[in-house]
């Protein structure tokens, strides 16, 4: 899926500059990569997010900069939690034909027989370093562990075999998911001397029995 950002050069760099960018709800941003020269852009920050919403995080994105059209990746960002709002962002021009690295996020679905037994499902990765054209880039990898049960441990391995057109790069060992047993609960002490004890006084030393 692929969505059409408009964009403008910039010849400004003051932060003067970005700030009064930013006021009027645009943000600075910078395309390169291909071995094309990067160029410094400038968006709009609203256009941006609804792009995002309509493409997902690894989406493909039809780069619109006064006039002229390209294909991009958005690698990267810095957000505002606070303001609600980005303040930079990063594109990579793309080549459709070509494999490129990117982060996935993992999204574990079904609720393990392990968790309806009583124990506790721990994912150990959140996100999954690949391969792939940039048109088969998944918004995310999904790993079924409805089968899991305690003490039983879910690999990479494991879902490889669903995503033949990507490469996974990291070990087949490597472990997505667990089910983890029920804690003891621990034995509560009431205090009480139990008997075979040595008697004491009330400043604790022994005394003859």
């Amino acid at each position: 899926m692929s969505s059409t950002l408009t964009a403008k050069e910039r010849k400004q760099h003051r932060n003067s500059f970005l700030t009064g960018l930013r006021s009027e709800g645009y943000i600075p941003a910078v395309v390169y990569g291909r071995k094309k020269e990067s160029k410094s852009i400038v968006v709009n920050n609203g256009d941006l997010m609804k792009t995002i919403k309509e493409v997902g995080r690894n989406g493909i994105i039809s780069l619109d900069v006064d006039g002229n059209t390209q294909e991009v990746m958005l690698t990267d960002y810095q957000f505002d939690p606070i303001k609600n709002e980005v303040l930079h962002a990063d594109f990579l021009y793309i080549d459709m034909s070509a494999d490129i690295s990117a982060q996935v996020r993992v999204s574990l679905t079904g609720t393990p027989q392990g968790v309806k037994d009583g124990g506790v499902l721990q994912q150990s990765l959140h996100d999954l370093a690949i391969t792939a054209k940039p048109d088969e880039i998944p918004e995310a990898i999904e790993a079924d562990v409805t089968n899991l049960q305690v003490n039983e441990t879910l690999y990479v391995s494991d879902i490889k075999k669903n995503y033949s057109t990507i490469t996974i790069n990291h070990d087949d060992e490597e472990v997505l998911a667990s089910i983890l047993a029920p804690r003891q609960e621990e034995e509560i002490s009431t205090g009480e001397q139990q008997g075979g004890g040595i008697p004491v006084n009330e400043e604790g030393r022994e005394t003859e029995a």
